[in-house]
């Protein structure tokens, strides 16, 4: 098997990314438009065609019977068309039932029951209208629902074909065989769901992520399917590998499908596959109804023992090559079915350090997991263009690991993965009903529960499987299950042929089966001084944190007015113990935003306008989220190490002041570039405990002959202390300290640290800018909790509110590059300047005060210059509708300044 034969899909290329998001900027998710029309299924056995539309209404204005309701001529006058994966206030929010649901609290009246009375606490009916052609004989017609939330009665063609009890949970899917009631030309179909409620149904919840759906989600959320197969249905194809090391020659591959008989007759099928460029045959016997696994290894086929494959690696360590599996069933040589797999070579462990934490291990390589924690839109809107817009962020802020608590995904997400070499921790949501039977007098479950929980954890195995980017699954978030729990989950992944690592929790905890999570989520979960992740106590950089930040992130000046109403933004800044419904609607720990103002206050002076708020915030933000990256870089390979690190969170479900790293309205700002500088595959980072300078490098690949400067610098520009290093080696996968630095007589109170690294041909590497205080935070641990560690003593960086007015020159250009825009930005500080030019932050415009254009992908942003500096930048972006886009800069204490970008080479 040679290299060539794997099935190569490229990394994430910007121009197909933003293309695709051309239009994404300042709107909102699809919605449905046009008239009504029946979804056209699909004729040829092995077809799956996904119902496109439906239409729906509550059950207290449609109280006709499902016989009646999925009968044709059915009138559905005055109901609601949505699209296919709508949830019920997803698909209000596609008719325009409310609007800006996302500004102020205008959700809170949404959730009123005063106002809209039983509206969802009653089942609401879809339903829609398939056409299907006259088939060959034996074909048969299936309805597959891939999740309900909570549950539904579903009826066909006036007969009711399964009862709500059958088709329940979020994340079972359920195949129904519905030939009997199909016929060709236009068929109904009408599901009858029932409301949902996290705290009662295996459903999804929301905790203090944002407010809860006024819905709670209730819906098809990840679509329903009209499958169409012969007497033979095949499914759940699954690839194993298995890789030698630490060598990575050899691979050998085991091949599994499902064959199913659908008939009331005995069949024999013909199983045959191509993989790898290896063919597949073999003959079954089914009688009637019979199911089995038809199974290939390289001792029943000899050409899955692979030599040389082409191996899956994380981003930052290697290609991301795809392999592709495809199968056929024929009966009587006819094709009954056919499906297919895509799927990576790698090999992925984990173990136990000596202090009882994970550590992953990738293709034998040890690996630092650099991750945050996903969340959906909190409506689930399937929105495939956001999503890409969101990996081209991850890729961007150099992250490699994904973490989905719960509001687990559907196969494009892992595809996307696959794709870009991020990995994927999946797991069960904390809080509600899933660890309900976990908690000390919490609600145990009933055999119904359980049935539900391993129909789930069945089917996300199937789904997770196949692809590379999947690393682990926890079988427990805030708490490991139960015994009985935790061995039926075990059991169900080992049934389903699991080969990846299976963790208890994210908590310290374990189960009888999986062993100690090694993991810990000892916070914080709100404000600490960058200080903090260096420190050898409760979440700090040792181990692995399945769950952590400094908590707020505030976002840019556009976006909170796009979010809070004037009281709300003026509350924001002027009184901090002020509940904040975008911070915590739902919990009290989180709903003030004090500790993170007050130590705004102390650190940097108290805010003089919402303007400086936020200017102050990005600084505070940016710090706050390099450190903690780095703290885990510096102590990755330390005799106490740090294995893994969970920023929590990456992003939204919805407009928030908490939790991300870029905002709802996917607009970088001080977080998101913090993160961003911390993760550089080859990167020059300061020590806040021992004052070292350090190297990382997160390649495979080992640098030589490196240069360093280090600088420290007072706030008038002076310079007491320059070190210049050559010639430096570094290993891959690795770090290095290469300075310390002394005690400085004669600092300025708030003073910088400046670090530069090169190539030996002196090519610049990573840039690094500090403002640090010689007052140093001082933190109370003994007195932390599982969300905050108090402060005693704070940092007095309030002289940078003292630096006079610095000058910045811009110059901009753009040029057109397939679907995207290319701008190139150089900013200089003429030597004649009076000050240091501190985090000055670039943006592009539609026009001079206009909107910004989003997403766009910097190189580097909220840079610091000194007189006679320049700096170089670049941004990706698409210009839809923009006819003179400006670069608009901005700084702390530089004037803001717009720029046209002039068409031609930088």
């Amino acid at each position: 098997m040679g290299a060539a034969e794997a099935t190569r899909i490229p990394g994430l290329t910007t121009i197909r990314v933003l293309a695709a998001l051309a239009a994404l900027a300042g709107t909102s998710l699809a919605c449905a438009e046009g008239t009504f029309a029946p979804t056209r299924v699909e004729s040829e056995a092995g077809s799956a065609t996904a119902i496109g539309q439906w239409q729906i209404q509550t059950s207290a204005k449609a109280q006709q019977s499902g016989a009646e309701v999925s009968a044709a001529g059915f009138s559905t006058k005055g109901w609601y068309p949505v699209s296919g994966r709508a949830t019920v206030m997803a698909g209000l929010l596609e008719n325009g039932t409310y609007e800006n649901v996302f500004y102020g609290d205008n959700l809170r009246a949404v959730a009123e029951p005063d106002a809209n009375g039983e509206l969802f606490v009653i089942p609401w009916w879809y339903r829609t209208e398939f056409t299907v052609a006259e088939g060959a004989p034996g074909i048969r017609t299936l309805l597959r629902i891939n999740g309900i939330i909570s549950s539904a009665d579903v009826w066909l063609n006036g007969q009711r074909v399964a009862e709500q009890a059958a088709v329940a949970g979020a994340y079972p899917v359920h195949e129904l065989d519905v030939t009997p009631w199909v016929h060709a030309g236009i068929n109904t179909l009408a599901l009858r769901v029932r409301p949902a409620d996290p705290r009662t149904s295996l459903s999804i919840g929301w905790v203090d992520w944002n407010p809860a759906p006024p819905d709670n989600n209730m819906g098809p959320w990840r679509g329903v399917d009209i499958v169409r197969t012969g007497p033979v249905e095949i499914r759940f194809p699954q690839v194993t590998s298995t890789l030698s090391l630490p060598d990575l020659a050899r691979a050998a591959l085991t091949v599994k499908v499902e064959a199913r008989n659908l008939d009331t007759s005995a069949h024999d099928a013909t199983i045959t596959g191509v993989v790898a460029g290896v063919s597949l045959r073999r003959t079954i016997h089914l009688a009637p109804g019979e199911t089995q696994t038809v199974a290939f290894s390289p001792a029943s086929d000899p050409g899955l023992d692979l030599h040389h494959p082409q191996v899956w690696w994380p981003v930052g360590m290697g290609a991301h090559p795809l392999y592709r599996l495809q199968m056929t069933a024929a009966v009587d040589g006819a094709m009954s079915d056919h499906t297919s797999a895509t799927f990576g070579i790698r090999s992925v462990s984990s173990h136990l350090t000596p202090q009882g934490y994970s550590q992953f291990v990738i293709n034998g390589k040890p690996v630092l997991i650099r991750g945050a924690g996903w969340a959906p839109d909190m409506f689930l809107r399937d929105d495939p263009r956001r999503v890409e817009a969101e990996f081209s962020y991850i890729l961007n802020l150099g992250l490699n690991t994904i973490r989905s608590e719960g509001k687990l995904e559907d196969a494009h997400f892992y595809d996307l993965a696959d794709r870009d070499g991020f990995m994927i921790l999946a797991g069960w949501e904390c809080c509600d009903k899933w660890e309900s039977a976990a908690k000390t007098g919490g609600e145990p479950w009933d055999a119904a529960d359980e049935k539900v929980a391993a129909a789930s954890m069945a089917s996300e195995a199937r789904l997770l499987r196949n692809h590379p980017s999947v690393i682990g699954f926890l079988i427990g978030s805030d708490h490991a299950p139960p015994a009985t729990v935790a061995k039926m989950y075990v059991d169900t992944l080992r049934e389903e042929g699991w080969p990846l690592p299976i963790v208890a929790a994210a908590s310290d905890e374990a189960t009888a089966e999986t062993g100690p999570s090694g993991m810990k989520m000892t916070g914080p979960y709100t404000w600490v001084p960058p200080a903090y992740w260096y420190a050898d106590k409760e979440g700090g950089a040792f181990g692995f944190n399945s769950e952590t930040s400094a908590g707020p992130s505030i976002p840019p000046l556009d976006d909170l007015t796009r979010m809070l109403s004037p009281q709300e933004a003026e509350a924001l800044w002027k009184y901090p113990q002020m509940r904040q419904y975008h911070a915590g609607a739902t919990r009290s720990e989180f709903a003030s935003l004090a500790p993170f103002d007050t130590a705004l206050t102390a650190r940097y002076g108290a805010p003089k306008s919402l303007a400086d708020y936020v200017a102050k915030s990005q600084l505070e933000n940016y710090d706050n989220a390099r450190a903690q990256f780095e703290a885990f870089n510096a102590h990755m390979d330390a005799a106490k190490p740090s294995t893994g690190v969970i920023y929590w969170m990456l992003n939204n479900a919805w407009p928030s002041l908490h939790w991300h790293l870029y905002d709802y309205f996917l607009n970088p700002a001080g977080a998101y570039f913090g993160a961003k500088k911390a993760n550089e595959p080859v990167h020059i980072q300061y020590s806040y405990d021992t004052r070292t300078i350090m190297l990382v490098n997160h390649t495979l690949t080992s640098e030589h002959g490196l240069q360093a400067i280090v600088r420290v610098r007072n706030l008038d520009g002076s310079v007491p202390y320059e070190r210049r290093l050559t010639d430096i080696d570094l290993a891959g996968n690795g770090t290095r300290q290469v300075a310390t630095l002394p005690a400085l007589s004669g600092l300025s109170r708030t003073y910088f640290i400046e670090l530069e690294l090169a190539s030996a041909d002196g090519k610049p590497i990573s840039r690094n800018v500090y403002w640090l205080s010689t007052q140093t935070d001082e933190l109370d641990f003994p007195h932390s909790n599982w969300y905050l560690t108090p402060v005693t003593q704070y940092a007095d960086l309030t002289p940078l509110q003292s630096l006079p007015p610095a000058t910045s020159e811009v110059r901009a250009t753009v040029r057109h590059e397939g679907a995207e825009d290319i701008a190139t930005v150089t900013l200089t500080v003429p030597p004649s300047s009076g000050a240091v030019a501190l985090f000055q932050h670039l943006s592009i415009r539609r026009s001079a005060g206009g909107e910004p254009l989003l997403p766009i992908l910097w190189s580097d942003n909220d840079v610091t210059l000194w007189p006679g500096e320049s700096f170089t930048l670049t941004a990706r972006f698409a210009t839809p509708g923009a006819a003179a886009p400006v670069v608009e800069v901005s700084g702390w204490n530089v004037p803001n300044r717009s720029v046209p970008l002039a068409v031609g080479s930088p």
